[in-house]
């Protein structure tokens, strides 16, 4: 395969593309050629770097098309003379902190494409630092575009180590509570929406003491027949909301296909994510080390920012990204800014007490101590964020660029003008601190609120975040855009007010 179709399987930080074919207008570009390639690319990689031939331990989620796949990078590591682990069914934490806890992998490889459809696929490399960033998976696929690699016969073994990943969860819990079972008399219900987060409540809840009754979809099945394993997703949280309700939990937890996301639900059967998880897991830091920078992506509210500030903490909104926030804190800790927090509003938590690694299972480990221990003084988890700020209205509207138009140069350019524009709008205003975008306040008399205008990540879109504190607010917010934007014939403004 040629460098440019290689590259084009890179997504970020990771490998993504369509692993199964059937699926009209969606060919497959994780071809046997392209994952056999890219795996031996890796192994080379990690050999340039370590000097010798590496042990490469490979994991997957419940996609169907996973053991293909794992046998494809098992081929490639091995036949390049590294060594494989196959560690079957595995969360994408998982498969990182098997390198921090002597399991005698030298790098690791999980095989996933997080919430996307049925045939898509993908891959994630870790080494004991962290995982790879977008410069270094570049490298590997140019590696593989060049074809050269050497020719060798490694060993294989399988062994499992999600068992012992949530023993030491577990341990966590227990140590921080200073009990054996401090959720005996807890309801906590799991949705793992078929994904690989189903041991959380066999491996992680019942050895606490929780009543793990109505847990929902924790069986792997890789055509997701219930829903898509997603906290953002509005069908799934619906459901796990219902369940937590019907059997009368205490607590919901739901996580995404390959558990680095994971959203919760309050015992009323309310959604606890985006801008409530993130100020849950703030006031627990903040509760232990105030003044505190919390870093967040770039479409969190300003209610979220006076909840922080007033714990004591400094509320840093950056970009969108789940890497983008954890190389910020990251940053910030390196100037001496202590950050324990990189969150983002998609569920991603990573905390610098668990080596920056984006793990749902870690973040809502840290919600049940707190559960625990709100319990035992008669107090209730929710009673940390009650005086969360909430907007009255909140919405996402995702303007198309016209097809084939060179979307990356014409945005930046709608971007720049749109930020001259407000300055010459009354009652409208430029955020004085942003990262990504453009950040508009708006007014009492103008929607009494704020929206972000961005470029998507990787797509032709130009995503609109709005909030506004009062009801019809959003309305005005969004209309008062679509003016400003409505003159770009290559730009699907009309969204705004449809």
């Amino acid at each position: 395969m040629t460098e440019q179709e290689l590259l084009k399987l890179k997504n970020g930080t990771d490998i993504r593309g369509t692993a199964i074919e059937g699926v009209t207008d969606d060919p497959v570009t994780l071809t046997d050629e392209a994952v056999l390639s890219i795996a031996k690319a890796f192994c080379v990689w990690v050999a340039n770097k370590l000097g010798k031939l590496p042990t490469v331990a490979i994991g997957h989620d419940s996609r169907l098309s996973a053991e293909r796949i794992a046998a494809l990078v098992t081929a490639g590591v091995t036949s390049c003379g590294g060594n494989a682990i196959l560690t079957g069914l595995s969360s994408t934490p998982s498969m990182y902190m098997l390198l921090k806890d002597g399991f005698g992998a030298d790098a690791s490889v999980m095989i996933t494409a997080s919430h996307l459809p049925y045939q898509k696929n993908g891959i994630k490399f870790f080494l004991p630092s962290g995982g790879l960033e977008s410069g270094d998976v570049s490298d590997i696929l140019q590696i593989a575009a060049r074809g050269e690699f050497p020719a060798g016969k490694g060993g294989t073994e399988k062994r499992g180590y999600l068992k012992r990943y949530a023993e030491n969860l577990v341990e966590k819990v227990r140590e921080s509570c200073g009990k054996e079972t401090p959720l005996q008399g807890k309801k906590i219900l799991v949705d793992a929406g078929n994904g690989a987060g189903g041991f959380f409540a066999e491996l992680v809840l019942k050895p606490l003491g929780a009543d793990t009754e109505g847990s929902q979809f924790l069986d792997p099945d890789g055509t997701f027949p219930n829903h898509i394993p997603n906290p953002e997703n509005a069908a799934a949280m619906q459901s796990v909301c219902a369940a937590v309700k019907k059997h009368g939990a205490d607590f919901g937890i739901i996580f995404d296909t390959d558990v680095d996301r994971a959203g919760a639900v309050s015992p009323a059967g309310e959604e606890i994510n985006r801008n409530r998880l993130i100020a849950l897991i703030s006031a627990i830091l903040l509760e232990e080390t105030p003044n505190a920078y919390i870093v967040t992506d770039s479409v969190t509210s300003d209610g979220l920012t006076e909840f922080i500030n007033a714990r004591g903490g400094i509320h840093h909104r950056y970009k969108r990204g789940y890497k983008n926030v954890i190389n910020e804190s990251k940053r910030l800790n390196a100037e001496g800014k202590y950050s324990p927090l990189a969150i983002e509003t998609s569920g991603h938590a990573a905390l610098k007490e668990n080596y920056f690694l984006d793990d749902g299972a870690y973040l809502v480990t840290r919600l049940l101590i707190a559960l625990a221990k709100c319990a035992e003084s008669g107090k209730d988890l929710l009673d940390l964020i009650k005086d969360l700020p909430e907007p009255k209205e909140a919405a996402e509207v995702r303007l198309n660029f016209k097809a084939g138009c060179d979307f990356k140069t014409l945005g930046a350019r709608v971007l720049e003008e749109l930020k001259q524009k407000v300055l010459a709008e009354k009652e409208l205003s430029v955020a004085p601190v942003n990262y990504e975008g453009v950040r508009i306040n708006f007014g009492k008399n103008a929607g009494n609120g704020w929206a972000l205008v961005r470029m998507s990540l990787h797509e032709p879109i130009m995503p609109v975040n709005a909030e506004s504190n009062e009801t019809g607010g959003n309305e005005k917010i969004l209309a008062r855009l679509h003016a400003l934007l409505k003159g770009y014939d290559f730009l699907d403004a009309e969204r705004l007010i449809k």
